[in-house]
């Protein structure tokens, strides 16, 4: 069908998923989970049939994009096995994965055979002391490896995520857009989200604006607007002379709400129909009550579009506006 079914109250059609596989990560990113975090137990995570069974709803009611996530999604054993049913649909645009790279070293073949389009993997210094730092591991050899082999595959439009924290890692700005257009990548900058309670920075301290992130590439290397697109909340610039696009992800400074074109789903079963707000139907439940009801769980779908709110409110204080921490909610 060309038209999403799942439309909110403000005429938004939503035709892109991101769809978390797991609330587990081998990292543990200082502004996206603690040190010693607690995981759901195994038996509250969706099972590879119940995310197929989210999944194949969602792609009935018109999603054409869906982004799997976790956690870091690599490391859900049986995961191949969903990617490549997801990869068969045709009805399918985009089946895209974000991880840290940590496993593509064995996986990026996998994967690419599988049917995944693209990949976004997070990269937020090229330091070895200050990559390990900020992820709380040592292993930035191992997601540089990770990244070669993610191109030797043939990925097509490989992009990195790189949250910038003023006084922390701002100062490699430049260094990551160098890193990106010597290997034909393309790279977001992101502005650190308010999800979680940190203990590792002030967030008002360390906030650095997608404008500011911009002046300073400008100081090396002429931006061009670009329309390139990926129906995600990226705004895109070209790197003149390149191929490299970099984008912006600016939940503060230049919110991307009135485009809002996606919902998430997390580990646990919650549809969560906005980033910045606590609100969440329990898919789970109604999935396990039901076991093979796949109309129950359209119509609960479309009737929990009319609950997604206008926007979000995030502000750069360091107040908690939502509890969950990212890993929690899905990339």
């Amino acid at each position: 069908m060309s038209d999403s079914q799942l439309v909110d109250p403000f005429g938004r059609r939503i035709t892109y998923l991101r769809l978390s596989v797991t609330d587990r990560c081998d990292f543990r990113c200082t502004y996206c989970m603690s040190e010693d975090m607690v995981f759901a137990p195994r038996e509250e995570i969706l099972s590879l049939e119940e995310l197929y069974a989210v999944a194949d709803a969602f792609i009935s009611l018109g999603v054409k994009r869906i982004r799997v996530t976790g956690g870091e999604p690599l490391v859900r054993k049986g995961l191949p096995t969903l990617l490549a049913r997801l990869g068969a649909r045709e009805e399918l645009e985009d089946l895209a994965i974000t991880t840290n790279g940590s496993q593509l070293h064995a996986l990026a073949s996998t994967l690419r055979e599988a049917g995944v389009k693209r990949l976004n993997i997070s990269l937020d210094s090229l330091k070895r002391e200050r990559f390990a730092e900020l992820t709380r591991r040592d292993r930035l050899e191992r997601v540089l490896v990770g990244i070669e082999a993610a191109r030797a595959a043939g990925f097509k439009r490989i992009k990195l995520n790189s949250v910038i924290l003023k006084g922390r890692n701002d100062d490699e700005i430049i260094d990551l857009v160098t890193f990106a257009i010597d290997r034909g990548l393309d790279i977001s900058f992101i502005e650190e989200m308010p999800l979680g309670s940190v203990s590792s920075h002030e967030r008002h301290v360390t906030f650095c604006s997608s404008d500011e992130v911009r002046q300073r590439i400008e100081t090396r290397y002429p931006l061009v607007r670009s329309s390139h697109a990926t129906g995600g909340p990226s705004r895109y610039w070209q790197v003149a002379g390149t191929q490299t696009q970099v984008g912006f992800i600016s939940p503060h400074s230049n919110n991307f709400c009135g485009s809002c074109n996606r919902v998430r789903v997390t580990a646990e079963g919650k549809l969560v129909l906005c980033l910045g707000h606590e609100g969440a139907l329990d898919l789970k439940s109604l999935m396990r009550a039901h076991p093979g009801d796949a109309e129950r769980l359209r119509n609960a779908l479309v009737d929990a579009l009319q609950l997604k709110p206008e926007k979000h409110h995030f502000n750069t204080d360091d107040q908690v506006q939502v509890v969950r921490f990212m890993s929690m909610t899905g990339g």
